[in-house]
C-alpha cells in the first residue's frame, strides 16, 4: 500500500470568471472527485467558534452525551457505533459524531434536531445555525457552478426540486488522539465514499484525510489531502457520481490516526427526499448509456443510512 503526498485543485468561489471556474470544477470532478474551496464566505472567526463549540461537546461525560443519542438522524453517535467498511472494521469506527440536520422554523410542528442543553453549553445552538446556514448558502452558490460544468443550466439542480428544502447535514466528528495498541491497521474512519450529492469538509489542521482516487484497483494507492486553511474540502458523492453516469467521481477516502485528536465538521448537502436522482442527459450519449435506474434521494439514501448502522437509519 503506498502513500503520497497530494496536490489538489484550488477553485475560488468568488470569481467573476464563472465559465472558467465551471471548467476547473469539470477538470477536478472527473481527476480527483475532490478540490479544495476558498472564499465560500464561511469567516475563520466562524470556523473556529465551530471547533470551539465541537470540543465542548466532545467533551462532556459519556452519560451526558448520550442523553442526545441519535435519533432521526439527528443527534450523537459514540465510538464505534459507525461501520463504513463492515469487512475491514467490523467492530466500528473509532470516532464520535454529531448530527444537525435541516434548521426547522419555530412553528414547526416535529422539531426534529437535537440541541444540547443551554445551561451547559449556551453558545452551541446559535453557532452552529450561524454556521449551517453560511455553509448551506456556499454550498448552493457551488451547485449552480457545478450545473454548468455539466453543461446545464445554472439553475438546474432547482429546478429539478433539489435545492428549497435540501436534505443538508452538518455532521461535526472527533476522532480521539490515542487508540491504544493494536497490531491491526486501523483507521479514524474506515475507507468509504460518501452517499449523497457533495460535501463540504472543514477540518482543524490536523492531518489524516487520505484519497485513493481508483478505487477499484488493487493495491489502494492512498494520496494524502494536506490542509490549506480556511478553506474547505469538497468532494463528490455516489450520488451526483450516479446523476453524471460515472463522469464525476466518488472517490474513496479515509481518516488514518495520527497520535493527535482531530476535529473536523462536513456539511453534506443532498437533494430533497422525493428528488428523483437520474442520468443527466450531457451525461450519457448512444455509446455511453445510463448505468444506473432513476431513484428517488429519500429512498438511496436510507438504504445506505441503514446499512451503514446495521439498523433503521431513521432517516
Amino acid at each position: 500500500m503506498t502513500e503520497l503526498l497530494l496536490k489538489l485543485p484550488i477553485i475560488d468561489l468568488s470569481s467573476s470568471d464563472t465559465s472558467s471556474t465551471a471548467a476547473s470544477i469539470r477538470q477536478a470532478c472527473i481527476e480527483h472527485g475532490f478540490f479544495y474551496l476558498v472564499n465560500h464566505g464561511v469567516e475563520d472567526e466562524v470556523l473556529e467558534k465551530v471547533f470551539l463549540e465541537s470540543k465542548k461537546l466532545f467533551s462532556l461525560p459519556l452519560e451526558e452525551k448520550m442523553r442526545l443519542d441519535r435519533k432521526e438522524n439527528r443527534g450523537y453517535t459514540p465510538l464505534f457505533a459507525e461501520a463504513l467498511d463492515p469487512v475491514s472494521a467490523p467492530k466500528g469506527d473509532p470516532k464520535e459524531s454529531y448530527y444537525v440536520g435541516r434548521l426547522e422554523d419555530d412553528s414547526a410542528a416535529v422539531k426534529l434536531n437535537q440541541w444540547p442543553s443551554q445551561e451547559i453549553l449556551p453558545s452551541w445552538r446559535p453557532t452552529m445555525e450561524t454556521y449551517y446556514r453560511k455553509v448551506l448558502c456556499a454550498g448552493k452558490r457551488l451547485l449552480r457552478l457545478i450545473a454548468l460544468a455539466l453543461n446545464l443550466d445554472e439553475d438546474f439542480f432547482e429546478k429539478v426540486g433539489g435545492l428549497d428544502k435540501p436534505a443538508a447535514f452538518l455532521r461535526l466528528l472527533h476522532y480521539p488522539g490515542e487508540l491504544g495498541s493494536s497490531e491491526e491497521e486501523i483507521c479514524g474512519a474506515s475507507a468509504h465514499s460518501d452517499y449523497g450529492s457533495i460535501t463540504l469538509l472543514a477540518a482543524d489542521g490536523v492531518p489524516g484525510l487520505q484519497i485513493c482516487r481508483e478505487k477499484f484497483k488493487q493495491p489502494r494507492v492512498w494520496e494524502d489531502v494536506p490542509h490549506l486553511h480556511g478553506a474547505f474540502i469538497v468532494n463528490v458523492g455516489d450520488m451526483m457520481e450516479r446523476w453524471t453516469n460515472c463522469l464525476f467521481r466518488s472517490t474513496l477516502h479515509r481518516v488514518m490516526p495520527t497520535g493527535q485528536e482531530r476535529y473536523s465538521a462536513a456539511f453534506f448537502l443532498d437533494p430533497k427526499e422525493d428528488c428523483v436522482v437520474e442520468c443527466i442527459e450531457s451525461c450519457c450519449s448512444e455509446s455511453s448509456p445510463p448505468r444506473f435506474p432513476p431513484i428517488r434521494s429519500g429512498d438511496y439514501l436510507k438504504e445506505r443510512f441503514r446499512l451503514t448502522y446495521a439498523s433503521d437509519a431513521g432517516l
